[in-house]
């Protein structure tokens, strides 16, 4: 049996753009490695229906995202929305309600797009964060939003490193957003992804700057968020540099994983009943700089993408323990930054 993923990359090495790689899970191995999109610096990526993909997309001093069809492995660009400035750092989509998100680091902007069947699309709204930031050197050039996706009643939600701040948003039938409540995080916190528990009541958010991992009871009468525990993703006495990265929790919402840029590891952590977590393994990732991982549709294998160093690290999950154990590693792939399930 096998299955395909797409590794989004950043293209100043030797990556050309977007790739796919294939998990054949008789070998328990990754295998075919190759480019499939030939794009400058599609960093982040989703797949959607009927052979449609939507990824960041540069084209010299202009970003912004595009949408592409592929079909036996033959890619062709259907849409794009480009910009002055840097490109986005994250990309939602919810193809129930036909729209789109970008998150933009760098320019502090949040985007929605309105989607059409055909994979061409329209920007409805951006907003600009404004605000007073935090302290780390992260932070102090300004607002830095790093995901906007959806909360479980069909908001959107946004992390602003840069501000230590949640914002959700209210979504009008014409895509424009609406602030309806915030979270401030402490200072230096630097909120950077989030998931919600599949029951719709835990939201997990991932600092990347403290390395630190926060439940949170969601409220969906009035969109709030009240804390509930805080964790290391590393060692209490880990004193070299570290970045938190991606977090992913299991369809039947019994464990979660984050990833650390420093300590080079994928951590593991159970759901307990109340929505608490208790860590229960951190392991290599086998490269530097892990920034981004996805499971597998059966959740029986993790795919980790190294960015520094240029390799993909295979590991077979177990889905009663949840731990993991790694099958490979030293895959090339240059320069992963976000990695998909794909067809």
């Amino acid at each position: 049996m096998t299955e395909n993923f797409l590794i989004g990359t950043y293209t100043d090495k030797d990556s050309q753009g977007l790739y796919a790689i294939t998990l054949d899970t008789d070998q328990e191995q990754l295998i075919n490695d190759r480019l499939v999109v030939k794009t400058e610096k599609p960093a982040y990526l989703q797949v959607g229906k009927n052979d449609l993909v939507y990824a960041i997309r540069k084209e010299g001093d202009l970003g912004g995202v595009a949408s592409y069809k592929i079909v036996d492995g033959q890619a062709t660009l259907i849409d794009k929305d480009l910009q002055p400035g840097s490109t986005p750092a994250y990309l939602g989509l919810d193809e129930k309600d036909h729209l789109m998100f970008t998150a933009n680091y760098h320019t502090a902007d949040v985007k929605v797009y309105k989607l059409n069947d055909d994979g061409t699309f329209t920007l409805t709204d951006t907003v600009t964060h404004k605000g007073v930031t935090g302290p780390r050197p992260e932070q102090v050039d300004g607002p830095h939003p790093h995901i906007a996706d959806l909360t479980p009643d069909g908001r959107l939600a946004v992390c602003d490193l840069g501000l230590d701040l949640l914002v959700v948003y209210n979504i009008s039938d014409d895509g424009k957003l609406t602030a309806v409540s915030q979270f401030k995080f402490e200072p230096g916190y630097g909120p950077r992804h989030f998931v919600f528990h599949p029951n719709g009541k835990y939201a997990y958010v991932l600092g990347e700057l403290s390395s630190l991992l926060t439940t949170f009871k969601y409220n969906p009468s009035n969109a709030s968020f009240t804390e509930v525990q805080k964790l290391k993703t590393i060692p209490d006495d880990w004193t070299a540099h570290n970045g938190a990265a991606a977090i992913h929790i299991t369809k039947d919402g019994r464990f979660i994983y984050t990833t650390n840029r420093g300590e080079n590891t994928i951590a593991v952590f159970a759901v307990k009943d109340d929505g608490t977590l208790e860590h229960l393994q951190s392991i290599s990732t086998e490269g530097d700089f892990p920034r981004d991982f996805e499971l597998s549709t059966d959740e029986n294998y993790l795919v980790a993408a190294n960015q520094n160093t240029d390799n993909l690290t295979l590991y077979r999950r177990d889905p009663e323990t949840g731990k993991l154990t790694m099958l490979q590693k030293d895959v090339d792939s240059p320069q992963g930054i976000c990695v998909k399930k794909w067809n």
